[in-house]
Formats: C-alpha cells, structure tokens, sequence
C-alpha cells in the first residue's frame, strides 16, 4: 500500500524490490554484531570490577544505594486531622515531644557518645610528649560545651513530658479534665521518656569509666592555675580567664561528677507559680506506675527468650523510669522492685554502647538506697553469684552456640535464597508474604539479634571484670561477628528482592490493621449513646485510619500508637482482636525499618575496644586455611567503627585517628598473616626445590600439611582506602626475595627459576622473570677497594701475565671473583683519572715494606752463607759444566732449607719466600693492569674526537666570536680535558720506570751488598715455584678444590723486577740455569724411554705403568719449567732486559748532551738573524 503514494522519482525502486531486503538485513547484522561486542565489552568490565571487588563490600562506597526507609514531607499538624480538636492537641504534643526525644537519642548515639568513647584514642603513650594531653582537653572543651547544652535540653525535654502526662491526668476533681483519661495509657510515651533517661544514663556511665578523660582535665585544670599566675606568658587577658574558670567548674559540676541522670531526676517538677502540680498529682502517680509496669510486663515475658527483640534497652528505660517515679513521689512498690532485680538473674548486665556494660542491680541499690535496705543481702549477693556464674557458663557453651547458630544461620541463608529466587503466586500472595515476613523479622533479625548479644555481652562482661578470656573462647565470639556480618551481607546481597517485598509485606501488614479497626469503628458507631469518651474514642480510630493509609513513616505509626491508646478504652476492641493488632503493629515497625534495625544489629564498632583479639583470629585463620574467605567478614566488621571515630573532637582532625587505627591493623595483619604466610610459601619452595638434600621428613601422612593456596584464591579485602590483596602482597615478596638473592649469588639464577615455576604450579602466583644474567663480568672490586686494601688483595688473587686478569686464590662463595681491565676502566671512569697516581702511591708504601723483609731473608746468616757458597761453587765448577748451573745443586738447597724448619701449615722458609716474590710481582701486575685501564678509559673517552691530530682551540673560537666570560670558562675546561685525554691516550704514564727508578739506587748501594746474592738463590726458586704449581693444577681435578690454581705469574713478575732493581739480569743468565733444566729432563725422558723399550719385550706390565707414570710426571715438569720460563722471559721485558745499568746510564746521558746540543743551535739561529738581515 505504501508503494502506491511513492512520488514518481520513486518508480524504479519496483522493479529492485529485493535489495532493500538485503539492505536491512546487512544493516541488522551489522547491529546484531555491536550488541554482541557491547555486550561482551561490559561483561569485560564487570569481570574486572569483580576482581577488585571484594566478597563483602564497603556499603558506604555504594555508588547508588537503595534506601528502604519510608519519607514523607507531611508535618504533624497535616497528619492529626480529625474533627476533635482536644483530642487533635493532645495527640500532636506528644507526638513531638517523641519526635523530639528520638532526634536527641540519635544525636547521642552518633554524635556524643562517639565523642567521648574515642577521646584519648589515636595518640600512643609513647607518641605522646608533655602538653599533648592539655592541648587535647583545650580541643575537647568545645564538645564538652555542645554536650552541656544537650543535657540541659534533654532535663527541658523529660520535664515537658512530665507536665504534659501530669496535666492530663489531673486528680483535682474540680478542676475540668481535657479528655476522659480513664482507661487511657500513653505507654508510648512512658517508652520514649525511658529512652531519654537511657540516653542521660549511658552518658554518666561513659563519662565514669572514662580514666584518661579524668586524667587529662585534671592536668587541664592545673596548666589553668599556671596561666593564673603568668597570664601575659600565655598571651590571654586575665579579665577572661575568670569567667572561663567559672564555665570550667559548670561543666566539671553538670557532665564529669557523674551527676548527669541524677540532676535530671531531681529537678523542681512542681511549677512554683502555680502552674502544674506533680508530686501531689495521685492519679498522675499512679497512672505512671500503671504505665511501667505495664511496659515492664511486656519486657519481662521476652527478656532472655529467642524472640527477644529490644527487650534490653526498654529495660534500663524501665529501670530510669522507676527511679524517676521514686524521686517525684517518694513512693515504691517493693515487689515491683524486686521484680526488677529478679531480672538480673536473667540478664546478668546490659551493653548500653561499645564496651560500656551497665548492671542494673547496682543502678537500682545505690538510687534507691532506701528500698534495698528492704532487701536481704543474701538475694543482692545471688546476683553477683549469678554474674560469675553466667561467664563460666558462657565460656563453656560457646562452642557449642556458635555450631548451632552456624547452622541455623546457614539454613536461614538457604531460606532466603530459595524465597527470594521463586516466584510469587498470585493466588497465594496473602501467605507467600506471610512467610517472607517472617524470614526478614522472625529468623533473620532475631539471629543477628540475639548473635550480636551474645558477642557485646560476654567480651564487656569479660573486660568488665577483669578476666582473661581463653582462646577457644575468642575463637567462637570471633565466629560469631563473622556470622553477624554474613547475615548482613545477605540482607545487602538481596537488597533488590528484599526492597520489592518490604513494600508489599508493609501494605499487607497496613492492610490488616485498618481491617481490626474498621471492625471496631463499626462496633462504636453502631452504639447509639452519646458521650464525649465515646466521641474520643471514634476520634482516634478515624486518626488511626487515615494515618495508615499512606507510608509506613517512623511518624505516622507513632500517631497510629497515640491514636490506639485512646481508642482502646471502653472495650472497642474484645481480647482476641486487640492482641493480633498489637502484633501487626510491631511487625510493622520492625519491616518499616528493617535495613535501619539489621544494620544497627550487624554494627560492630565495639571491636575497636577489643581489638587485642585479632592478632589470635589471625593465627586461627592461618592455622585453619579452609575457610580463609571468612577474613572478608571480619574486615568488613572492623571497619564498622570508622563513621563513628568521625565523630572524634580531641585530635586535630580524625583522620589521625583514623591513620593509627589503619596502621595497627595492618602491623597486626601483616605480623600475624601475611609474613607468615610469605615465610610458609618460601620455605615450602626452597624445600621442595631442595628435595634431593633430604633436609627433613616432609611426608604429608606423617607431618600434616596445611592447604596455602586457599588463601590465594581470595578476593582482595577491602579496608579503609585500600584492597588487601593477599596473592599480590605475597607475590611481590617472593619477587623481591628471589631477586635480591638472585643479585648476590648469580650463579643460583636455575634453583631461583624453578622455585617461581612451582609457585605458579602449585599456588597459581603469576611471577615476574628477573630478568638477570647468569654470570657478570663488568663489576668487579672497585680500584679505590683495592688499593685500600692492597696487602690482602697481592695476597688473595693470582696473576695471569698473558690474559692480564687477576683471579681470586679461593672463595667461600660457588664461583671465584675476577677482576680485568674493563673493571679497572670502569672504575677510573667513575672516580676519576687522578686516582691511579693514588694507586701508585700506595703500591710503593706497600713494596717498601716488603722489600724490607726481602732485605731480612737475604741478610739470614743461614741463607747467607748457603749462596755464598753456591756462587763459590759454580765459579769452581762453571768450566766443567759448560757453565750451566746444575739442577742436583738447586735440588740441594731446596732440601737444606726445609732442615731449618718448617711452618704449622709445612711450608718452608723458601715457599716463604716464594710468596713474598709473588706478592711483589702481583703489585707489579696490579700496576700494570691500572695503566691498562687508564689507557682504556682515555681511549673510550677521546673516541668521540673526530680528529686527533687536528683538535681546534675552543677558547680561541669563543674570543673570536666575544661571548660571555662564563663560556670563555668553559671552553678553557674543555680544552685542557681534551688535552689531558689526548695525552693520556696517546702515551700513558711509565709506572714500572718510575718504580725501578725509585728503588734501584737503593738496591745497588754498597750497604746492600748481602742483596746481591738474589740470582744465585733464583734456581731453588724456581724449583720450589714448579713443585708448588703443578701440585696446585692437580687439585683442579679433585673433589676438594682449597689451594687449586691454574696460572701464578705474579712469581715471574716479582723475579724480573727484582733482577732489574739489583741489575743481575747477566749474571742470572750466566747460570744458563733454564738450559740445564732442560738438558737434565730431557736425559731422563730418553733414559725411560729406552727402558720402556727393554721391558715391553719383558712384557711386564706393572713395571711398564710405572715407566709410564715416571715418563708423564718428566713431561709436566719440563712443561711447567717450560711455561716458567716463557713468562719469566715476557716480564723482564716490561723492565728493558735488554740493557745493563750502566747501558741505561749512558743512554741517558747522551739523550741529555743532545737535548742541550739543541737548545745550544737555537740560540744561536737567534742571535744570528740580524746579522742576515
């Protein structure tokens, strides 16, 4: 049809009818495929935002929350109506005076009793430093001000309630009564009066137990006096400290004397200007007993039982109520009385607020003394018998509760579930919210109820008195605030169904009340006698009426209560209807504020004040992993306190509070958790990584085994502005402690890798690769170490000649430190080129004292004599050798020497020896090796220079260009630095010339002559030096590795130093001593071998293993005298072996008779120009 008023442009689209299908479909696709990547995109986001979040969730960081709380904007004046307007007045009056009284408990229970608990908190003894109390009482005065005008309008406000009860029911029977008052009772407002005085109560016992709070304005009064005495040093006016002295004692006087309750009580009810009379208003006096004895009644049935809902607190309002009753009329009802102390057996003490506990019998004897004069001491002392009973009792069931309650708290979660999760029939919607009902109030609110009594009343009373709970006991009462805590979870959990039902359930409940009251108002009207009572009494079920049609608000049932007290006189309701009402109504209060009533149920702030049991539920946690997720509620239960520490006045500001409590809590987590827990897993890896050592027993059947990984499975705990996240914490520490590890001993990097593939194993802990080498050769001991320490270094390294390094001699460790020229490098670059003078310096303090015990050794008489008579000697044999020293002659010495003695480790005076020379040669190498360095780190410096050759002058360039004086500075620095490199780069400073120059005069004195031995005692040397180094080779190949080594140049190096210093290079190589070795070897090696030949025709076998071994042992002594001799040969070419003393002395003189041979010809050049000219 559309098709037809298509305009005519429109026409082709007829015939191409299905493109648009395939349009749209392409086009719905498209949209399908969006939809689905959205939808996965936010299932992405949830999925992440349920990592972070935890299993219970910080309700004061709901981003919309729902509040099930009914409001409206209606005043009272708008909701009492009705056409009686006496009765309308009377209705409205104590309506606000309880609306009045519920604003001031609030108020209290937020604000002051918060307050004044907390003061003191937050600052440690320790942290504290003289004056801090004072300057915390001078913060604190302004509270103690706000809370000295509450007081005084809460005595304003129980004297209003007073006098308006007492005007209603007037005694006077002359005087006109407002309304019929027979068989009418105000019970509300004798409750909310009881509330009130509670209020008053608590406040004088928060101030009575509070010792720091005493102690401090004690100390306050006294900085006061000081002040007195030197206003002007404290910069105050004395004209002012006067009256605040006198508002001081007020305050002192009205809140510390513990008076609080008393003033209230004692104050002039009786208007003196005739107004209202009081005391001697005998109906008032007797309607108001009527009244507590009524309220009592329905206390007393529920105190103690499991449906006992708020029973406690009506109690000590009853309790107030009774004394205030004593103190207007002077009358008591003894029985009453005793009734009242009777209950102590049943409720051993009350919890007014956090851990201030209140015992009624002792309220009741010291303020009514009177009356317990009445009484005989043995029944006031079964009470106390009955407390001590009641804890041992309690220490002795808990367990047993806490299963209990653990089931049922679980079945009633189960409960939840399941009647939430169903559907709702319609034809059964009447009993289906019957039942809900019942599992919100009757189940749920009575558990938490009756948990939460439980916990406040046995840890207060414990601290009350004094004695130690044991550690099955906290271990249960910790159960318990986990139980509390899941309860509210699940109330929070299913807030949704929860908030969907509530209303329904609030209608239904509305729904059956109006219905008994209609019935009622039918029964009333259908009377046809007039009277004014009758009149009051239809008045207040119509207010009834049209006050339930609308929300269940805190006021309007409060009205509907109002209402009822006058509207069930003259029997308008029978026995049977009045009690289901009264059940309606209490169950409409409960639903209407279930949230608000679960939440002050669940609130546990009173662990703050016994926190010093979390440290033993940490280690019970730790101990029982199996239900690690139980942490979620304990931490959700901890931070119950942090609104009500907001309320802290004495700091300046409660976030320090709050910082010292966060703080003290993690120290606590941390100790008793979390580094435990690190220390666990650790140990478990490195253990089970280590299995092949057979550490310990470690078979789970026989030791046990503790299931860790549950932990890691957690969600992050949230506390205060962080996520507790156990998995991270624990991974980092493993991180952190494999990798410092790992740094020290790289070697271990294998055993480290295993351990962190295990924990992903076995834990699930994603690790972070270190990323380190396996070895490291740029970082060695620094120069500056070295040279420090030069003695220990010549003595604990060994030299290598050809790859010049030096390699330590041994190591504790599994690998042995070596230091090259890129290490000396990379120290002169960080220290500076001026530190190889240094090092320079310090080897020759170093070879001064060495060379004085070398002078020692030399000049030993025993030493002496043997080379004297060794030089004699080969002088007298040199001809018949072919002037070779004999090697039988050295092997002589060697022999000899060891005869004087030998050391505890048996080392010889010779080995002796042998070291001192290694140790000179090795400050040699050291020398050499720095020259190296400092060549290496010129070079690597200059490279950037492009020409060497050709460097410009920087300091010209910036004249010519006339910059500023600060860069002409500059560029001076950077010429002469590029000056220095160049130089240092290109030649490097003659260190071994210098230390040949410095000794050798020295060395050639005549005073010295004993020194000129050396060459003689060189050949023993050497024969001692191959000894020692082939036996330190063939420990390579063993097991036991001390004393292995396989290079020692620093003995080659020392030799060749000290032939240059003593100039014996001749006279040694005159001993032609390497050419007898070799001569002697050689003739050994063909004399077994000519053996060998003879005897393997004799085909005996163990003989010839032995020509073999004797043939193997002659060619590594030959190679090793070889290997000497190659590097003995390369040393004294650092020290220009190739020249004599008196060669060198030549040189130098005739390189100086040219250098003034030059200065001579250019001298004259100049003095010869003119002449040219």
């Amino acid at each position: 049809m559309a098709l037809e008023t298509l305009s005519p442009d429109w026409e082709f689209d007829r015939v191409d009818d299905g493109s648009q299908k395939i349009h749209a479909e392409v086009q719905l696709k498209n949209y399908g495929k969006f939809l689905e990547e959205y939808t996965s995109q936010l299932r992405r986001i949830e999925d992440a935002l349920d990592d972070s979040i935890g299993d219970v969730w910080d309700f004061n960081l709901d981003p919309i929350a729902l509040k099930l709380l009914p409001y409206e904007q209606s005043s009272l004046l708008e909701l009492i109506k009705t056409e009686n307007k006496v009765l309308n007045k009377v209705i409205t009056v104590y309506a606000a005076l309880c609306c009045e009284i519920k604003k001031l408990k609030y108020e209290a229970e937020t604000k002051f009793y918060n307050g004044l608990l907390f003061y003191g908190e937050g600052a440690t003894d320790s942290s504290m430093v003289e004056g801090d109390c004072q300057i915390q009482m001078g913060r604190f005065i302004s509270f103690l001000q706000e809370l000295s005008c509450f007081v005084t309008r809460c005595y304003e406000v129980v004297m209003n309630v007073v006098h308006q009860l007492a005007a209603l029911y007037i005694s006077n029977k002359i005087a006109p009564k407002i309304i019929e008052t027979t068989g009418v009772h105000f019970q509300t407002m004798y409750e909310h009066l009881g509330e009130l005085l509670t209020v008053l109560l608590t406040l004088d016992e928060i101030i009575d137990n509070h010792v720091t709070l005493k102690e401090h304005w004690t100390m306050y009064k006294r900085l006061l006096k000081s002040v007195h005495h030197n206003p002007s040093k404290f910069g105050i006016q004395e004209e002012k400290l006067k009256p605040f002295e006198k508002f001081l004692l007020k305050l002192e006087g009205q809140l510390l004397d513990g008076t609080i309750f008393q003033a209230c009580i004692e104050q002039q009810f009786d208007s003196l200007n005739g107004g209202v009379s009081v005391s001697k208003n005998s109906t008032f006096a007797e309607e108001f007993a009527h009244s507590i004895r009524s309220v009592f009644a329905n206390v007393e049935a529920k105190l103690g039982e499991p449906s006992e809902i708020d029973q406690r607190d009506k109690y000590v309002g009853i309790c107030g109520l009774f004394v205030l009753h004593f103190q207007i009329f002077r009358t008591i009802d003894k029985k009453f009385y005793k009734s009242l102390l009777d209950i102590c057996k049943k409720v051993p003490a009350i919890t007014l607020t956090a851990n201030i506990i209140w015992f009624p019998d002792n309220f009741l004897i010291q303020k009514i003394p009177a009356a317990a004069k009445l009484l005989d001491r043995k029944s006031l002392q079964a009470i106390k018998i009955h407390r001590d009973t009641f804890l041992q009792q309690k220490a002795q069931s808990l367990t047993k509760d806490v299963q209990s309650y653990y089931v049922f708290v679980s079945s009633w979660m189960m409960k939840m579930e399941s009647i939430l999760s169903k559907e709702q029939r319609m034809d059964k919607f009447a009993e289906d919210l019957t039942n809900r009902c019942n599992v919100f109030i009757q189940v749920g609110f009575l558990y938490a109820y009756s948990i939460s009594t439980i916990i406040k009343t046995t840890m207060n009373l414990y601290m009350s008195v004094q004695k130690p709970m044991t550690k099955t006991s906290v271990k249960a009462l910790c159960r318990l605030v986990e139980l509390l805590k899941a309860i509210e979870h699940m109330f929070y959990r299913r807030s949704m169904v929860v908030a969907d039902s509530v209303s329904h359930i609030t209608q239904h409940l509305q729904h059956q009340a109006l219905n008994s009251i209609s019935v009622a108002k039918k029964r009333v009207i259908s009377d046809k006698k007039y009277s004014e009572q009758r009149l009051d009494v239809l008045s207040a079920l119509v207010l009834a009426e049209n006050t339930l049609n609308g929300p269940s608000t805190r006021q309007r049932r409060l009205i509907v209560s109002l209402a009822l007290s006058v509207g069930t006189q003259m029997k308008t309701f029978k026995d049977e209807e009045l009690f289901p009402l009264q059940v309606v109504m209490k169950k409409l209060d409960l639903i209407s504020e279930l949230r608000e009533r679960v939440q002050t149920q669940c609130d546990c702030c009173f662990l703050y004040w016994h926190r010093a049991v979390f440290p033993i539920y940490l280690d019970d946690v730790y101990e029982n992993a199996v239900d690690a997720a139980r942490l979620h509620y304990m931490f959700s239960a901890l931070r119950d306190c942090v609104p009500a520490m907001m309320h802290a006045r004495h700091l300046e500001s409660y976030e320090i509070l709050l910082d010292c409590y966060d703080k003290e809590i993690m120290e606590i987590l941390n100790e008793h958790l979390l580094d435990k827990l690190c220390k666990e897993i650790e140990k478990d890896l490195r253990l089970s990584v280590h299995t092949h050592l057979k550490l310990d027993d470690r078979n789970p059947f026989k030791v046990g085994m503790k299931d860790l990984a549950l932990f890691f499975s957690l969600n992050p705990i949230r506390f205060f502005n962080r996520f507790i996240d156990i998995r991270a914490y624990v991974t980092h520490y493993l991180d952190k402690t494999f990798y410092n590890l790992t740094t020290v001993a790289l070697h271990d990097w294998a055993t480290y890798s295993e351990m962190r593939n295990l924990a992903t194993q076995r834990y699930g802990l994603v690790m972070t690769e270190a990323h380190l080498p396996s070895q490291t050769l740029e970082q060695g001991l620094d120069v500056l170490e070295i040279m420090r320490n030069i003695h220990i270094f010549v003595s604990r390294y060994l030299y290598n000649l050809n790859n010049q390094i030096f390699i330590e001699r041994t190591s504790n460790n599994k690998h042995l430190n070596t230091i090259n020229i890129r290490h000396i490098a990379n120290s002169i670059r960080t220290h500076g080129t001026g530190i190889m003078n240094t090092t320079v310096n310090f080897t020759y303090q170093f070879l001064k004292k060495k060379f004085y015990i070398f002078s020692q050794f030399m000049y030993d008489e025993h030493i002496k004599s043997r080379l004297i008579k060794d030089i004699r000697f080969f002088r007298e044999v040199k001809d018949q050798n072919d002037h070779k020293y004999p090697f039988e002659r050295a092997e002589k010495f060697n022999r000899g020497i060891r005869k004087l003695g030998i050391t505890p480790e048996g080392q010889s005076y010779l080995d002796q020896f042998r070291q001192l020379i290694s140790q000179i040669g090795n400050a040699m190498g050291y020398i050499r090796m720095i020259r190296s360095g400092g060549l290496h780190c010129s070079s690597n410096a200059i490279r950037f220079v492009p020409d060497l050759e050709d460097i410009v002058n920087f300091e010209e360039l910036v004249k010519e260009e006339g910059l500023a004086e600060e860069t002409l500075k500059a560029a001076r620095h950077l010429d002469s630095v590029l000056s220095d490199h160049t130089r240092n780069s290109a030649e490097g400073t003659e260190y071994f010339k210098m230390l040949v120059d410095v000794f050798a005069p020295e060395f050639r004195r005549p005073k010295n002559i004993h020194l000129r031995n050396f060459y003689i005692i060189v050949p023993p040397l050497t024969l001692n030096f191959v000894e020692h180094s082939i036996s330190c080779k063939e420990k390579l190949n063993k097991k036991n590795k001390i004393g292995a080594a396989f290079t020692d140049d620093g003995f080659a190096m020392g030799v060749a130093y000290i032939l240059k210093l003593l100039d014996q290079y001749q006279e040694f190589d005159s001993l032609h001593w390497f050419q007898s070795v070799r001569e002697k070897y050689m003739k050994e090696i063909r004399a077994v071998a000519k053996q060998q030949n003879v005897q393997s025709a004799g085909q005996d076998e163990k003989l010839l293993q032995t020509m073999n071994l004797t043939q193997k042992r002659l060619d590594v002594c030959l190679q090793e005298f070889e290997l000497l001799y190659f590097s003995l040969s390369s040393a004294r070419i650092f020290f220009r072996a190739d020249k004599t003393a008196a060669e060198e002395n030549q040189e130098k003189k005739e390189k100086e008779e040219t250098k003034t041979s030059n200065g001579d010809l250019s001298d004259s050049t100049v003095s010869a120009d003119p002449v040219v000219k």
